[in-house]
């Protein structure tokens, strides 16, 4: 396992230096957290002399917001292959820290990041062959029959109740992205990537995180996602490039995470003034998990079969 992790990283290397894309390396530590109510960071304490002293440090959930800096210093496309951390995940495809392959490309939109994230896993698996495209809506409409971007969440709820997820009938959700993420999870996901690997694109405006969100009707969010076998293995953006969309954004995420009474760590300011001051060029970027990755490549069953060390032993 650690020869078939060492060809896979050289074959990311070698896919990336063919294309021209810078390799680099930014902290794992962050004086910021990330909002994102979905994820929660890892702390620790610096106890050093002087100044920062005492100060609370958080280890990065991906290292999106340092290389956006530096895509916003003018570095051109960039990939960097790191470790990241999340706190309270652990099971058969988590692992509280984990690899991840992050890259960036000024130009390119979420359809041509697409076609790349495809060349670079069709490469990696070449015996699957070629990439389904199909939206979010598409996947509700094929899966459940519903219009996701339509619905309200009586009509959610009727649905969960009709595919029989347990304890649904009990559920009390803040809304409709939550029992849009119940539906997805428990009646879509598993069927997705089967047999053909698939990107799910286009998401509820709502569920933007850091995309760009095209106006319409409905408006869409420019995300994507890579299924493989019903795992989920790449999260990616037509990434938002406007400084104050980018800060009511995270206010917004700081703001559901104090009602939910969960902690909140500082924003990161020099990501908004990157953003602001750079600026930061129109691009895409995507964010891949290497140990999911190789467990595909190798037929492995669960997330610590692939790791060296894993949380048990580590």
């Amino acid at each position: 396992m650690l020869r078939a992790r060492a060809a896979m990283l050289r074959e990311i290397r070698g896919f990336f230096e063919q294309r021209g894309v810078l390799e680099v390396e930014t902290p794992l530590l962050s004086r910021h957290a990330n909002p994102d109510p979905a994820l929660d960071n890892l702390r620790t304490r610096y106890r050093g002399p002087g100044a920062a002293g005492g100060l609370e440090l958080y280890l990065h959930t991906s290292p999106e917001f340092p290389m956006k800096r530096l895509l916003a210093a003018g570095c051109g496309p960039v990939f960097q292959i790191c470790k990241a951390f999340r706190d309270g995940e652990s099971g058969v495809l988590h692992n509280p820290e984990f690899s991840l392959l992050e890259w960036y490309r000024p130009g390119f939109d979420h359809h041509a990041l697409m076609a790349e994230a495809e060349a670079l896993l069709r490469r990696l698996l070449p015996e699957r062959g070629a990439f389904e495209r199909l939206t979010y809506g598409e996947a509700f409409g094929r899966f459940l029959g519903l219009d996701p971007h339509r619905a309200d969440s009586a009509r959610l709820r009727q649905c969960a109740l009709e595919q029989g997820i347990v304890g649904a009938d009990a559920l009390d959700l803040p809304g409709v992205d939550a029992w849009l993420d119940l539906l997805l999870s428990h009646c879509i996901e598993p069927k997705l990537g089967r047999p053909a690997p698939v990107f799910l694109y286009d998401y509820p405006a709502s569920q933007a995180a850091l995309a760009r969100i095209r106006p319409g009707a409905p408006p869409l969010a420019e995300r994507f996602e890579i299924y493989i076998d019903g795992v989920e293995l790449a999260n990616g953006f037509h990434e938002l490039t406007d400084a104050e969309e980018q800060r009511r954004r995270f206010e917004a995420e700081r703001a559901e995470r104090a009602a939910q009474g969960r902690f909140q760590g500082p924003p990161d300011p020099w990501l908004l003034e990157a953003l602001a001051q750079g600026p930061l060029p129109a691009c895409a970027g995507v964010a891949l998990g290497l140990d999911r990755l190789l467990m595909i490549r190798t037929g492995a069953k669960r997330i610590d079969q692939v790791l060296a060390f894993a949380l048990h032993n580590a």
